[in-house]
């Protein structure tokens, strides 16, 4: 009787063992099929940003296969009206606070995601060949006939470069030249071409173009700190991935990335 017992027990034993290792691999393929599912990011950034951000897509994706990352460039301010009206984004990374502050009044942005992560400098540039322009001071010259700059309203490099010119005492006199560019890439390219005698945008995008020459560099104390924040969207479909790639940007890696491209760390 004892041995029939003892035996029965071992049979149970054997079962619930069996029953216990099944449910873990069950688990373990679900913990698989998850790592595998793909995740689509929708990212809005700042069009000065990117050709850094294109290079740390390629980065990002080589250790996260399953993410997929689709960025929306353009204006600061276009881009946050776009979210405040309700188009999907994952993550919002804007060239100035002033965007980033109207998402978090509005209680839009992913808890403790927010972070001031970049900086950036204003610079006048002129076509390869234009004129030898001196300073800021020198958009005065009559033979400058149009100034390109960013739509204050909306394009941050147009607000930073407002300031900077009523800074200086010029804006009023200046006013009849200037022609405004939708983003900070449009500008670069308005004096790129020639369409425009001189312009100002941030030193990441004069790097990128061999068609104009930087001639000056604004005193930083003559406008608004130029800050590049990024944070998650409240509304993100994959929060925790968002929150992961906000991370990413503020890794030492990516940082790294950031400032071959020009741009300072903030903080």
């Amino acid at each position: 009787m004892k041995r029939r017992r003892i035996l029965s027990l071992t049979l149970a034993s054997a079962g619930a063992l069996v029953s216990v290792q099944g449910i873990d691999r069950l688990d373990n393929r679900a913990q698989v099929a998850l790592a595998q599912q793909r995740v689509n990011l929708t990212v809005s950034a700042a069009i000065s940003l990117s050709n850094a951000l294109e290079e740390l897509k390629t980065v990002y994706q080589q250790s996260n296969p399953n993410v997929k990352i689709t960025y929306n460039f353009g204006a600061s301010g276009a881009l946050a009206q776009q979210i405040q009206q309700g188009a999907p984004a994952d993550v919002f990374f804007s060239a100035a606070t002033k965007q980033m502050d109207a998402l978090e009044k509005a209680d839009l942005l992913l808890p403790e995601t927010r972070r001031n992560l970049l900086t950036n400098r204003l610079v006048l540039i002129a076509p390869k060949n234009g004129l030898a322009l001196a300073s800021f001071k020198d958009l005065t010259d009559s033979r400058v006939t149009r100034i390109a700059i960013g739509e204050p309203r909306s394009v941050p490099v147009g607000q930073y470069s407002q300031e900077l010119l009523t800074n200086l005492g010029i804006w009023q006199q200046i006013g009849p030249k200037v022609v405004f560019g939708n983003n900070v890439r449009q500008v670069l390219t308005f004096v790129g071409t020639g369409s425009a005698g001189a312009g100002i945008v941030y030193t990441t995008d004069a790097k990128q173009s061999d068609k104009v020459q930087v001639r000056a560099t604004a005193p930083a104390n003559l406008h608004s700190p130029i800050v590049y924040p990024v944070a998650a969207i409240k509304g993100s479909r994959n929060a925790e991935a968002a929150r992961a790639f906000v991370e990413f940007l503020a890794s030492e890696r990516a940082k790294a990335v950031f400032q071959k491209y020009g741009f300072g760390i903030a903080g």
